[in-house]
């Protein structure tokens, strides 16, 4: 019971910790918006007059752009493309999942644009393949986190028991699951923690 409580002290000083990094990384990116000098209206980014300009001197025409690059990575660019099928299947999977499941159990959705976000096609200085590139790298990687928060959530309902051993960078859901072992606690307060959304999403 001692090992517990202070768990859950350490726990409570991270997510304060964590609280206060958000903040200082929001005033950072404030900070980053004045001295790149664009803003962010309804979700879109706009330059201030004369930025766009200077920003498109910078851009590399796309000729000497594939000029330079190595030939072994233009090569691989099939490899990493053809990856788009399998993506966006995964996406429309775990869209229809959500909207069925997740209703089903009573789970909160996954909102996806929050995981989602393209954005870097704006930046002027950036070529065709540069803002393809970009596209594809925001929309996979987002896509992946997404899916995370969609198993993750979906661990905490069916199966909120810890491991045996300790996993790398496990989702953020896991800190509150049952001791490996504890089998009163998943006899006992399973359906309590199949409920418990509250803190985890007291942003959303």
């Amino acid at each position: 019971m001692e090992d517990k409580r202070r768990l859950d002290e350490i726990l409570a000083r991270l997510r304060r910790a964590e609280e206060e990094l958000e903040q200082e990384l929001d005033r950072l990116l404030e900070e980053k918006r004045r001295r790149f000098r664009y803003t962010l209206r309804q979700g879109r980014v706009v330059f201030e007059r004369g930025i766009r300009g200077w920003q498109r001197q910078q851009r590399m025409a796309i000729w000497r752009y594939l000029r330079t690059a190595p030939l072994l990575f233009i090569l691989s660019a099939p490899v990493i493309y053809a990856l788009i099928v399998p993506l966006v299947l995964l996406d429309v999977a775990v869209m229809l999942y959500q909207q069925i499941c997740f209703r089903i159990y009573g789970i909160p959705l996954v909102r996806r644009r929050d995981y989602l976000v393209v954005d870097r096609h704006a930046l002027a200085y950036l070529n065709a393949i540069e803002k393809f590139n970009c596209v594809y790298c925001g929309y996979s990687n987002g896509l992946i986190a997404y899916v995370r928060e969609v198993a993750g959530r979906t661990e905490q309902f069916w199966c909120p028991i810890k491991h045996a051993r300790r996993v790398r960078d496990a989702h953020r859901h896991m800190e509150k699951f049952f001791d490996y072992g504890d089998a009163e606690a998943w006899r006992t307060r399973l359906a309590e923690l199949r409920r418990d959304w509250e803190q985890d999403f007291r942003d959303d």
